[in-house]
């Protein structure tokens, strides 16, 4: 595999570890929260942070159980969204209009959010990333 897709990979399994309830903040917990999950053999602390340095990539059977774990799919974990669909003249809801264009409802979601605090625009954000996400990584079938 080659190092952009190592990278991409530590990228995902880092955004998915961010979702679970219980955050982990190193190698060491991402190393003994796995082998608490895995049936086969254990990983040590020092590829679970080549896992997240991009150095290194898991077997498909630590693939799955990441998967698993995370509730996200190995296809997804592996290799990323699948690419964007298209763009249709049906204007489908999903579909970006022209780079740098908003609609009408979007001018005035940007116009409320201008009015708030730093720390309220920071939760908006984090809010949008998590629901890009779960798009992401339950993208409907019929969408592609």
């Amino acid at each position: 595999m080659p190092v952009d897709d190592k990278k991409a990979f530590a990228e995902r399994l880092k955004t998915a570890l961010k979702r679970l309830p219980k955050s982990i903040e190193t190698a060491t917990e991402l190393a003994h929260q796995f082998n608490l999950k895995h049936q086969n053999e254990p990983i040590t602390p020092q590829a679970a942070q080549r896992w997240l340095k991009g150095t290194a990539y898991p077997t498909a059977d630590k693939l799955q159980t990441l998967a698993d774990w995370l509730n996200v799919s190995a296809h997804w974990l592996k290799n990323g969204p699948p690419p964007a669909p298209r763009k249709s003249a049906s204007g489908k809801r999903g579909q970006p209009g022209q780079p740098g264009q908003l609609n009408e409802k979007e001018a005035r979601l940007l116009a409320k959010l201008r009015l708030l605090s730093e720390h309220q625009v920071y939760i908006v954000a984090e809010l949008i990333d998590q629901l890009a996400l779960e798009r992401e990584i339950w993208a409907d079938p019929s969408e592609k």
